[in-house]
């Protein structure tokens, strides 16, 4: 029994189910890479900024900042110098919601970042900025560094 839509037409079929597999893997690579770099809330930042039990370093930059993307492959290199010791490093993107998250995570690849990268989702620096450190007028590059057990926090 011949049970192909149009007969003698198997070779459309065979096309139909390549198209198919090509659009899942694109939409699953395309899902991937979205949750790839997650996105925070004020929340979530104070949440280690209050809570992390290990020494922590938290890096503030955005892809549209030439200064920023040049000192992130450092804070990297210190990062997996000083893994086994405990420390963290997170790296805050502070991009405009568009550069989310193709830019930010191309910048991400492009600079072997194999730290933790998020984007912050706030766009009131005015209510983020104190929260983070009362000093910080929210110019980037700016770090925070972070040793709770010690009550450090520069």
């Amino acid at each position: 029994m011949n049970t192909r839509l149009w007969p003698g037409n198997g070779g459309c079929q065979m096309k139909m189910n390549k198209l198919f597999f090509i659009l899942v893997v694109l939409f699953a690579t395309t899902v991937c890479r979205g949750q790839a770099i997650p996105v925070w809330k004020l929340a979530d930042l104070k949440a280690v900024i209050e809570n992390s039990e290990q020494p922590t370093v938290i890096n503030f930059w955005a892809t549209f900042c030439k200064p920023c993307l040049a000192e992130l492959p450092h804070f990297q290199a210190l990062a997996n110098e000083y893994k086994r010791q405990g420390l963290r490093l997170v790296m805050v993107s502070l991009d405009l919601k568009e550069a989310y998250p193709t830019r930010v995570a191309q910048a991400a690849k492009r600079l072997k970042l194999s730290s933790e990268v998020v984007y912050l989702d706030e766009s009131n620096a005015d209510l983020f900025c104190p929260a983070v450190d009362s000093s910080w007028s929210g110019a980037i590059p700016a770090s925070l560094f972070i040793n709770n057990k010690t009550g450090y926090k520069k």
